[in-house]
């Protein structure tokens, strides 16, 4: 059989593998499924938006035909327009561009900048899905190690470059780790790619969801930040459109316009309705999407506190829709991602699948996707891990 060596390669998508056990796993009597394997939110978009797409779906022709690659105008224009509000920096129209999903907002962005033996630096533990694009696409995902607290170090990072260097990705707040890099951190990795004339990737998909008012740094103050930045975002969870898939990519002019080639030749455009929602939210959500900051804030003061009050767990990072913890069990974190769910009803991701082959870290470590459990299940949470705890040391 003929395949691509590349693919065969690569590893097979996490959350599919989680799903496959939840088909193999009968789970204990009477305990629901706390399912916090994904950071995808399960409730629909809001209930005027979802009208408000209805009328369009119904109502307007334009909405069913292809789009400009790129995105359409208005769109375009309204996003530069809240970027360079928010960092309080200039963003043109012509330096955003639209992608179904921020996950192909991130292989557009690689594809243009890296060939087959180049090398992109990601922080681990990774954001699966990037480390699975560049092994697909024959690119080396050389990994950066990370401090106790899930934070990088800019002179580690160049200790890594090499002349195949192509770019810096980093994810914040982190999946999975959770943890917001401080604008100190994110303008220091800026200041190295700009060095060694590299792109610095920056996905903020949680961007919504940071627990500090304001803009989370301050990279697009600098006049020339199309040069080095990058920056990716999703409207998939700030509004509820997963299903829709609509991302953005914020870059130079010169860059997009390479990004429209792989577009083109994949999607060709984002979906009309998709990409008539995230307009809409960016008018008329402001509030709602406040709202719904707030409430992930008060999820994520309930597992910090939870853990802190849990022996035996540590909880590495927490934010936005993630927590990162190291599992007090002796045995492998796979082994302890079946157990949690055959013996109390809990699934999440191991570690291991959020760092390279042969990581000896991601053995004792677990993500937990905590944006779907309100906070009456994340004390049901700690509830079960803490009897399971107790069986074990019993």
């Amino acid at each position: 059989m003929v395949m691509n060596p590349a693919f065969a390669a690569t590893f097979s998508p996490p959350v599919m593998e989680a799903r496959r056990w939840l088909n193999e796993t009968r789970l204990p009597e009477g305990l629901a499924l706390l399912n916090l394997s994904q950071a995808a939110p399960v409730d629909p978009p809001p209930a005027p938006m979802r009208a408000a797409m209805a009328r369009a779906i119904e109502q307007d022709p334009a909405i069913h035909l292809y789009s400009p690659v790129l995105g359409n105008p208005p769109l375009r224009a309204r996003l530069a327009a809240r970027i360079a509000a928010l960092y309080g920096g200039r963003v043109a129209p012509e330096q955003v561009a639209l992608t179904s999903g921020c996950n192909q907002a991130f292989c557009a962005a690689v594809a243009v900048l890296a060939a087959p033996g180049d090398q992109v630096i990601l922080p681990v533990p990774w954001y699966f899905n990037h480390a699975m694009w560049l092994s697909m696409s024959g690119i080396e995902a050389v990994a950066l190690p990370t401090a106790a607290n899930l934070l990088p170090d800019p002179g580690q990072a160049a200790a890594l470059i090499t002349p195949r260097t192509r770019a810096i990705a980093l994810v914040t707040p982190n999946n999975p780790g959770g943890v917001e890099y401080p604008p100190a951190l994110l303008d220091a990795f800026a200041a190295l790619a700009a060095r060694h004339g590299i792109a610095l990737i920056v996905d903020e998909t949680y961007r919504d969801f940071h627990t500090v008012d304001g803009a989370p740094h301050r990279l697009f103050t600098n006049p020339d930040w199309d040069e080095t930045l990058i920056h990716l975002y999703s409207f998939s969870k700030a509004y509820r459109l997963t299903g829709h898939r609509v991302g953005a990519i914020a870059a130079s002019a010169a860059r997009l316009a390479e990004i429209e080639k792989f577009l083109d030749t994949v999607t060709i455009c984002v979906s009309g309705p998709g990409q008539m929602a995230a307009l809409w939210g960016l008018e008329h959500l402001e509030d709602w999407l406040a709202g719904e900051r707030q409430e992930i804030l008060r999820r994520r003061e309930a597992m910090i506190a939870g853990f802190a009050d849990l022996p035996g767990w540590s909880l590495l990072g927490c934010g936005a829709y993630f927590a990162y913890v190291r599992h007090p069990f002796d045995a492998p974190s796979p082994e302890v991602a079946r157990r949690l769910l055959a013996e109390a009803g809990v699934l999440m991701l191991p570690g291991t699948m959020f760092r390279p082959d042969g990581d000896a870290e991601g053995q004792r470590e677990m993500r937990i996707a905590f944006a779907n459990a309100d906070t009456a299940q994340i004390g049901d949470l700690m509830a079960r891990l803490g009897r399971l705890g107790q069986a074990v040391t019993s």
